[in-house]
């Protein structure tokens, strides 16, 4: 399997583990998105899915997301597939699901995040991200991802920058 591969997978791998502890910590308390987080990086170096270095990595991303969205809920009150800016009927239903219950599940936790975000949320070539658009910073192309995925270089002009929607 090659590396790019891997880390898509490990990205979807860890939202699912994160959806599964917020369903699961629902019934007793609700932990902190970003322990969830670090349980499911450290689940996916103990089972040798990544190295320690590659699960860092596929964390950061998916906190980025996570965090993106939460910025998006919060200051513009819409629904959550504004954020996305496409039908939810392109999403494979299990992805689509796991993200959705992420965001819903921890709205007081993303408001505290998407403050932290708003001045953050910078995408790049060669990073992973979840599904959503993404705008080049330089001329404004967008890239949709239906599933996560990893961000190429902007396909009219070449740039390597990027922003949500």
């Amino acid at each position: 399997m090659k590396i790019e591969e891997k880390l898509v997978d490990a990205y979807n791998t860890m939202m699912k583990r994160v959806h599964t502890a917020i369903d699961d910590a629902e019934e007793k308390t609700i932990p902190t998105l970003e322990h969830n987080i670090e349980e499911a990086k450290a689940r996916t170096i103990e089972l040798g899915e990544l190295t320690r270095e590659e699960a860092e990595k596929v964390s950061n991303y998916l906190k980025r997301d996570i965090e993106d969205a939460a910025t998006f809920l919060q200051e513009t009150g819409e629904e959550f597939s504004n954020w996305m800016q496409f039908d939810y009927e392109l999403i494979e239903d299990t992805l689509k699901n796991a993200f959705i219950n992420v965001a819903d599940q921890t709205k007081l936790q993303l408001r505290q995040l998407g403050e932290n975000a708003i001045k953050a949320s910078s995408y790049h070539t060669g990073e992973i991200t979840g599904i959503g658009t993404l705008s080049c910073e330089s001329c404004g192309e967008k890239l949709h991802f239906k599933k996560t995925g990893h961000i190429p270089p902007c396909p009219k002009c070449h740039a390597t920058n990027f922003k949500r929607g």
